[in-house]
Protein backbone atom coordinates (compact mmCIF):
# COMPACT_ATOMS: atom_id res chain seq x y z
CA UNK A 1 0.00 0.00 0.00
CA UNK A 2 1.18 3.45 -0.88
CA UNK A 3 0.17 5.41 2.22
CA UNK A 4 1.28 8.82 0.94
CA UNK A 5 -0.92 8.29 -2.15
CA UNK A 6 -3.84 7.27 0.06
CA UNK A 7 -3.47 10.39 2.19
CA UNK A 8 -3.15 12.70 -0.82
CA UNK A 9 -6.17 11.03 -2.44
CA UNK A 10 -8.13 11.57 0.79
CA UNK A 11 -7.15 15.24 0.86
CA UNK A 12 -8.18 15.52 -2.79
CA UNK A 13 -11.74 14.60 -1.79
CA UNK A 14 -11.84 17.62 0.51
CA UNK A 15 -10.30 19.89 -2.14
CA UNK A 16 -12.77 18.77 -4.82
CA UNK A 17 -15.60 19.24 -2.31
CA UNK A 18 -14.40 22.74 -1.48
CA UNK A 19 -14.56 23.63 -5.17
CA UNK A 20 -17.69 21.60 -6.08
CA UNK A 21 -19.86 22.88 -3.24
CA UNK A 22 -18.63 26.47 -3.51
CA UNK A 23 -21.61 28.82 -4.01
CA UNK A 24 -20.14 29.91 -7.36
CA UNK A 25 -20.13 26.31 -8.63
CA UNK A 26 -22.87 23.98 -7.26
CA UNK A 27 -23.09 25.13 -3.64
CA UNK A 28 -26.14 27.34 -3.98
CA UNK A 29 -28.00 24.78 -6.12
CA UNK A 30 -27.05 22.02 -3.66
CA UNK A 31 -28.27 24.04 -0.67
CA UNK A 32 -31.61 24.55 -2.38
CA UNK A 33 -31.92 20.89 -3.45
CA UNK A 34 -30.82 19.63 0.00
CA UNK A 35 -33.15 22.02 1.81
CA UNK A 36 -30.11 23.42 3.60
CA UNK A 37 -30.01 26.91 5.04
CA UNK A 38 -27.28 29.21 6.33
CA UNK A 39 -28.70 28.77 9.86
CA UNK A 40 -28.41 24.98 9.67
CA UNK A 41 -24.85 25.29 8.43
CA UNK A 42 -23.86 27.68 11.21
CA UNK A 43 -24.97 25.23 13.90
CA UNK A 44 -22.64 22.48 12.66
CA UNK A 45 -19.42 21.36 14.32
CA UNK A 46 -17.21 21.91 11.27
CA UNK A 47 -14.08 20.45 12.87
CA UNK A 48 -15.90 17.19 13.52
CA UNK A 49 -17.40 17.19 10.01
CA UNK A 50 -14.04 17.71 8.28
CA UNK A 51 -12.22 15.18 10.49
CA UNK A 52 -14.87 12.54 9.83
CA UNK A 53 -14.96 13.43 6.11
CA UNK A 54 -11.19 12.93 5.97
CA UNK A 55 -11.41 9.56 7.76
CA UNK A 56 -14.16 8.45 5.37
CA UNK A 57 -12.04 9.64 2.42
CA UNK A 58 -9.09 7.56 3.67
CA UNK A 59 -11.35 4.50 3.85
CA UNK A 60 -12.63 5.22 0.34
CA UNK A 61 -9.10 5.70 -1.01
CA UNK A 62 -8.11 2.34 0.46
CA UNK A 63 -11.15 0.64 -1.03
CA UNK A 64 -10.50 2.14 -4.49
CA UNK A 65 -7.01 0.65 -4.65
CA UNK A 66 -8.06 -2.82 -5.87
CA UNK A 67 -10.45 -1.22 -8.36
CA UNK A 68 -7.75 0.84 -10.05
CA UNK A 69 -4.60 -1.27 -9.56
CA UNK A 70 -5.01 -4.58 -11.39
CA UNK A 71 -1.86 -6.03 -9.85
CA UNK A 72 -3.66 -6.18 -6.50
CA UNK A 73 -6.15 -8.65 -7.99
CA UNK A 74 -3.31 -10.79 -9.29
CA UNK A 75 -1.71 -10.73 -5.85
CA UNK A 76 -4.90 -11.92 -4.19
CA UNK A 77 -5.26 -14.74 -6.74
CA UNK A 78 -1.66 -15.89 -6.27
CA UNK A 79 -1.94 -16.47 -2.52
CA UNK A 80 -1.33 -20.03 -1.40
CA UNK A 81 -1.03 -21.84 1.89
CA UNK A 82 2.73 -21.32 1.83
CA UNK A 83 2.67 -17.72 0.71
CA UNK A 84 2.79 -16.07 -2.68
CA UNK A 85 2.91 -18.56 -5.54
CA UNK A 86 5.63 -18.40 -8.22
CA UNK A 87 2.93 -17.54 -10.75
CA UNK A 88 2.64 -14.11 -9.14
CA UNK A 89 6.34 -13.45 -9.57
CA UNK A 90 6.07 -14.42 -13.25
CA UNK A 91 3.03 -12.19 -13.68
CA UNK A 92 4.75 -9.22 -12.03
CA UNK A 93 7.93 -9.74 -14.09
CA UNK A 94 5.86 -9.31 -17.26
CA UNK A 95 3.13 -6.85 -16.16
CA UNK A 96 4.64 -4.99 -13.20
CA UNK A 97 3.58 -1.47 -14.16
CA UNK A 98 1.07 -2.11 -16.92
CA UNK A 99 -2.00 0.09 -16.59
CA UNK A 100 -0.37 2.03 -13.72
CA UNK A 101 -1.11 5.48 -15.09
CA UNK A 102 -3.04 8.48 -13.82
CA UNK A 103 -5.35 8.22 -16.83
CA UNK A 104 -6.17 4.56 -16.20
CA UNK A 105 -6.82 5.22 -12.52
CA UNK A 106 -9.07 8.16 -13.35
CA UNK A 107 -11.04 5.99 -15.78
CA UNK A 108 -11.67 3.29 -13.19
CA UNK A 109 -12.42 5.87 -10.52
CA UNK A 110 -15.08 7.48 -12.73
CA UNK A 111 -16.55 4.05 -13.53
CA UNK A 112 -16.67 3.28 -9.79
CA UNK A 113 -18.39 6.61 -9.18
CA UNK A 114 -21.06 5.80 -11.75
CA UNK A 115 -21.59 2.15 -10.79
CA UNK A 116 -21.06 2.40 -7.01
CA UNK A 117 -21.74 5.95 -5.82
CA UNK A 118 -24.69 6.70 -8.10
CA UNK A 119 -26.79 3.67 -7.09
CA UNK A 120 -26.10 4.25 -3.38
CA UNK A 121 -26.74 7.99 -3.41
CA UNK A 122 -29.64 7.66 -5.83
CA UNK A 123 -31.39 5.06 -3.69
CA UNK A 124 -30.98 7.13 -0.52
CA UNK A 125 -32.19 10.27 -2.29
CA UNK A 126 -35.27 8.52 -3.65
CA UNK A 127 -36.35 7.41 -0.20
CA UNK A 128 -35.52 10.85 1.21
CA UNK A 129 -37.75 12.34 -1.52
CA UNK A 130 -34.91 14.42 -2.95
CA UNK A 131 -34.88 15.78 -6.49
CA UNK A 132 -32.96 14.63 -9.54
CA UNK A 133 -30.92 17.83 -9.19
CA UNK A 134 -29.84 16.72 -5.71
CA UNK A 135 -28.85 13.30 -7.03
CA UNK A 136 -26.92 14.74 -9.96
CA UNK A 137 -25.03 17.32 -7.89
CA UNK A 138 -23.96 14.81 -5.24
CA UNK A 139 -23.24 11.99 -7.67
CA UNK A 140 -21.31 14.37 -9.90
CA UNK A 141 -19.12 15.25 -6.94
CA UNK A 142 -18.40 11.59 -6.21
CA UNK A 143 -17.73 10.70 -9.84
CA UNK A 144 -15.19 13.54 -10.11
CA UNK A 145 -13.72 12.79 -6.67
CA UNK A 146 -13.36 9.08 -7.30
CA UNK A 147 -11.79 9.85 -10.68
CA UNK A 148 -9.22 12.11 -9.02
CA UNK A 149 -8.63 9.61 -6.22
CA UNK A 150 -8.25 6.75 -8.71
CA UNK A 151 -5.76 8.78 -10.75
CA UNK A 152 -3.64 9.54 -7.69
CA UNK A 153 -3.68 6.00 -6.33
CA UNK A 154 -3.05 4.25 -9.66
CA UNK A 155 -0.53 6.69 -11.11
CA UNK A 156 1.59 7.22 -7.99
CA UNK A 157 4.06 4.33 -8.01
Amino acid sequence: MNFPAILVAAVSALVVGFIWYNPKVFGTAWMQAADMSEEKMKGANMAKIFIMAFIFAVLLAMSIMPMVIHQMGAFSLAQGELGVQPSYEAFMAEYANEFRTFKHGAFHGVIAGIFVALPILGTNALFERKSAKYILINTGYWVVTMGVMGAIICGWK
